[in-house]
């Protein structure tokens, strides 16, 4: 048992690993060939990295993404593609920070509220092609695709000066929410700026979501599904309700994704806040291979390429694009896929030869027994 465990961790990290190096090694390709210093843009990031402000920059925003690679896990786990993370999480900020903007209650009722408010909205959006996709045979892909466009422009509409909301300047925003409902951060010193104090929320959803999907019956019935559909249904589990389901807590889970940034620090909603979550979210839950410790690595290897790669603009005395981290960021995505299934075909073939040295060890010694019986 021990060798068996051994060797699935080793597979689990060397997919991540490989992807990871090859990334690398393709990014440094692409310099060379235009020219640049294929190692100087690395040091510079990393550079990066020591300094307070930044790793505050990079906490906060990796608990963003973590939240949203959950959600797109969620599903991957049920063999759904929730590609309208994005949609939903907006819609759901949005539709947070107009209820924060026009009530206010004690901040021990107040933020609860709030955070009800996101995931019952991103779980309905969520829900739309869940109940598509259980009565229809929709698929969740282009379901969830063009929720996302929905969801942009309804978004749009809400936030008209004649419906919820108000000006300010040149940006169209909902308000600045009641105070009772902003979430203090942690200070980390006058320089360094203050950790999003929702970046907890991330760690507990994460222990969640390995609690319900390891130790409870749902998540085996949910897990149990996502493999094999029929094989569920004759053990008693019904599919559709589960597919639902899974959406709506992919949906939910999604909802939660900006409110570290709203509750925390932005306090409105408006035509800044960040677009391109869920697509983001997507590559960090296939590097991390749906397992929370895995996302919360490459949630922070994404994060920190998106905020140590702005100084390469400003590098002395050659200036690098900053688009390199982008680059390296969609290399992941190649490279995870060719390199987990390379990893899954090594520990295929791995497997069928430990089985065949298995039964050729039991059938020589089935064979000797026979002839032992012969001979006496």
């Amino acid at each position: 048992m021990k060798k068996f465990d051994k060797e699935r961790a080793l597979l689990a990290v060397a997919g991540p690993v490989i992807a990871l190096v090859a990334a690398i090694l393709l990014t440094s390709i692409v310099l060379v060939a235009s020219g640049k210093n294929p190692f100087e843009p690395y040091r510079l990031m990393i550079e990066q990295a020591t300094f307070s402000d930044v790793q505050v920059l990079i906490v906060n925003q990796a608990s963003m993404y973590y939240l949203a690679a959950l959600a797109v896990a969620v599903g991957f786990r049920m063999n759904l593609f929730n590609i309208g993370v994005d949609g939903q999480y907006r819609l759901a900020a949005m539709v947070t920070a107009v209820v924060g903007a026009h009530l206010a209650l004690p901040s021990f009722l107040q933020v609860p509220l709030l955070l009800l408010v996101a995931v019952l909205t991103g779980a309905f959006w969520a829900g739309i092609a869940g109940i598509l996709k259980t009565t229809r045979g929709v698929s969740e892909v282009v379901a969830t695709i063009m929720l996302n466009s929905i969801a942009t422009s309804l978004i749009g509409y809400l936030t008209l000066s004649d419906v919820w909301g108000v000006q300010v300047g040149n940006n169209m925003t909902t308000g600045e929410m009641k105070e009772s409902g902003w979430v203090p951060g942690i200070g980390m010193g006058s320089d360094a700026g203050e950790i999003y104090g929702l970046v907890f929320l991330a760690v507990i959803a994460g222990v969640l979501y390995w609690l319900v999907l390891n130790r409870t019956r749902f998540g085996f019935d949910l897990r149990a599904t996502g493999a094999s559909e029929t094989a569920a249904a004759a053990s008693g589990v019904d599919a559709k309700k589960m597919v639902l389901t899974a959406m709506l807590i992919s949906g939910g889970v999604a909802g939660l994704s900006g409110l570290p940034l709203l509750l925390g620090d932005a306090h409105t909603y408006s035509l800044s806040f960040p677009t391109g979550l869920g697509f983001t979210g997507i590559t960090i839950a296939l590097l991390g291979r749906n397992n929370p410790v895995g996302i919360a690595f490459a949630a922070l290897l994404v994060a920190f390429l998106d905020k140590a790669s702005p100084a390469l603009d400003y590098a002395v005395p050659v200036a690098y694009e900053k688009e390199i981290a982008t680059i390296m960021q969609g290399l992941i995505v190649f490279a995870v896929v060719i390199s987990y299934e390379a990893v899954r075909q090594w520990g295929l073939r791995r497997q069928q030869k430990r089985v065949g040295a298995e039964l050729a060890a039991e059938a020589a010694r089935t064979n000797n027994s026979i002839k032992k019986e012969v001979a006496v």
